[in-house]
């Protein structure tokens, strides 16, 4: 009887030590409370094993991440708490629990409040030095900001309000923000980009970028494989991407510079530009001009502004063209190598126009001077081809030749 309870007693004390077999403690952690200025500090270092994933999840403060040469973790965590006395601001260090530990091939760093509401006057900051060649961070915080750069593998990083910056990453981002601001510097893989308002920027990225903002501005450099942008209501900039790009913004204006595919446009009520596109272009603003240059092909509409298209032949396919406006002007130029047939309306002809450059387009009027006059103009160029269609309620119709 008793080798067998010694047995079962065997038995018990390694189920409870099975666990602790696939965790390990830091190296070293130490502690150091200071004065800083009118208010307390307290510093906590410590440093753990390098593993494959880093997870650092926190009840608040910013966490910054720094991919380095070195062989371990190393991690600083600087908590602040002012307007007290020692006492009570080593009482109130205590209510934030640090733990770091490394559970299989995931290195945790964990900050827990345990003391009810957080103290007004209470920081902190989680500081992170980890081997460049990581092959996942993940980052959490409920409130604060966060940086992470020089990591060879893919980033995800939340925060309930904070902003975000996050550079030289070389696999894919996940990031998500409550509210604050986002900017990436350069990344290799794909962006997934999400704030409830701040702004977004992009500097250089060689994956797909989708980015979404509750109402600020996107702002996006360089992208190698297409982009999928959305604003509530701010301003969107596109300065050169590979690729289709779909973008859409309930308000502000829209500016594309040198995209390498097809384009998908609209905005509530803002002005529209685009200075060349590779593949068909789709426009549409309830109130705002729109100016798309060097396009093949485009489907252009707004409620009020002015249109100015100019054609050209990329070599791609060949799609027909639609342009339409409640009330402006249409302009549109024609490469030479342009194979199109033209078809061109204006509702309520009079006091306006239809012009052409082109010989082969013949214009006609319905109406006199005493009643509602429409204008029309039809004709083939370079022997026809897909159809461009131009119509405007009211305003003048302009045909011309582009310019190399």
């Amino acid at each position: 009887m008793k080798r067998a309870l010694q047995v079962v007693g065997l038995a018990v004390w390694l189920a409870l030590l099975a666990p602790l077999v696939f965790v390990s403690a830091t190296w070293a952690q130490e502690t150091h409370v200071t004065r800083e200025g009118g208010a307390w500090g307290q510093e906590i270092t410590g440093s753990l094993t390098a593993v494959k994933i880093l997870r650092v999840k926190v009840d608040m403060g910013s966490v910054v991440v720094r991919g380095g040469q070195q062989q371990g973790i190393n991690y600083v965590v600087h908590t602040r708490f002012g307007n007290s006395s020692e006492q009570d601001a080593r009482r109130q260090f205590e209510q934030y629990k640090v733990t770091a530990y490394v559970k299989g091939d995931t290195a945790w760093i964990v900050g827990d409040w345990q003391g009810g509401r957080q103290p007004r006057h209470f920081s902190g900051e989680f500081s992170v030095v980890v081997p460049r060649e990581m092959a996942l961070v993940k980052l959490e915080t409920e409130g604060g900001n966060v940086d992470a750069t020089g990591v060879t593998g893919r980033v995800e990083a939340e925060t309930g309000g904070g902003g975000m910056r996050l550079d030289d990453i070389g696999g894919g981002i996940y990031a998500e923000t409550g509210g604050g601001s986002i900017e990436v510097g350069t990344v290799s893989g794909e962006l997934g980009l999400h704030t409830g308002g701040g702004s977004i920027e992009v500097h250089h990225a060689n994956g797909k970028v989708i980015a979404e903002t509750g109402g600020g501005s996107v702002e996006i450099q360089s992208c190698a494989q297409g982009a999928v942008v959305e604003t509530g209501g701010s301003s969107i900039t596109v300065r050169h991407c590979n690729g289709k790009v779909k973008v859409s913004t309930g308000g502000g204006s829209v500016d594309l510079s040198d995209i390498g595919g097809a384009a998908e446009i609209e905005t509530g009520g803002g002005s529209i530009r685009l200075s060349s596109a590779k593949g068909h272009v789709h426009a549409e603003t309830g109130g705002g001009s729109i100016e798309l240059y060097g396009v093949p092909s485009a489907q252009a509409e707004t409620g009020a502004g002015g249109i100015t298209v100019k054609l050209v032949n990329t070599g791609g396919e060949r799609h027909d063209s639609d342009l339409e406006t409640g009330a402006g002007d249409i302009t549109v130029y024609i490469a030479s190598d342009v194979a199109i047939n033209v078809r061109a309306s204006v509702d309520m002809g009079n006091g306006h126009h239809i012009t052409s450059e082109f010989p082969d387009i013949h214009i006609s009027s319905e109406g006199s001077q005493w009643e509602p006059k429409t204008l029309n103009a039809e004709g083939a160029l370079n022997g026809g081809g897909p159809t461009l269609k131009v119509h405007t309620s009211t305003g003048d119709i302009s045909l011309k030749r582009a310019s190399r």
